[in-house]
């Protein structure tokens, strides 16, 4: 029998993963993430112009996001930490960049895409989600979705099977 097979007539079961919290956190961190990837991407293809080459981080950090969703929405919960770690990250820079995007709006300079105080108000609005982020990863993270246990085929209110 090879590890993390079931012994015969048994299947896997994770009980972790049919909690109402946990299919809440996973729904929330997805949503989070999304959102990010959404804000980033219009701020990147709105501010391009004047990004000054900080345009393929913003568009590495939107793949990242939905790559994230993706692994999250397949119960992979070793990509938490590391989206808080990025959301650490992505938060800096939100702070950093926001004053600069209302500063921009002066005569004199050429203005991107979208207007100046829209684009710094969305790099603001990157902040407290990065925030809700680094928490709710952490708690999804805590909520152990990776424990297996073994229990007679069919026994169970849904039959998951090792696949699940």
């Amino acid at each position: 029998m090879a590890i993390g097979e079931p012994r015969p007539g048994y299947e896997l079961w994770r009980p972790n993963r049919e909690k109402a919290s946990s299919r809440q956190m996973q729904a929330i961190v997805i949503a989070l993430m999304l959102a990010t990837a959404g804000i980033c991407l219009v701020v990147a293809a709105g501010g391009w112009a004047r990004l000054e080459g900080g345009g393929a981080i913003v568009i590495s950090y939107v793949g990242l996001y939905l790559l994230f969703a993706y692994l999250v929405s397949r119960w992979r919960r070793g990509v938490l930490p590391v989206a808080s770690a990025l959301s650490i990250v992505l938060l800096i820079f939100a702070l950093i960049a926001a004053p600069a995007w209302f500063a921009r709006d002066k005569a004199g300079f050429d203005s991107p895409i979208l207007p100046e105080p829209l684009l710094g108000i969305l790099t603001l609005l990157i902040v407290p989600i990065s925030i809700l982020t680094i928490v709710a990863a952490m708690i999804g993270f805590n909520q152990e979705w990776h424990v297996e246990e073994e229990r007679p085929v069919g026994s169970g209110p849904r039959n998951h099977g090792a696949t699940a």
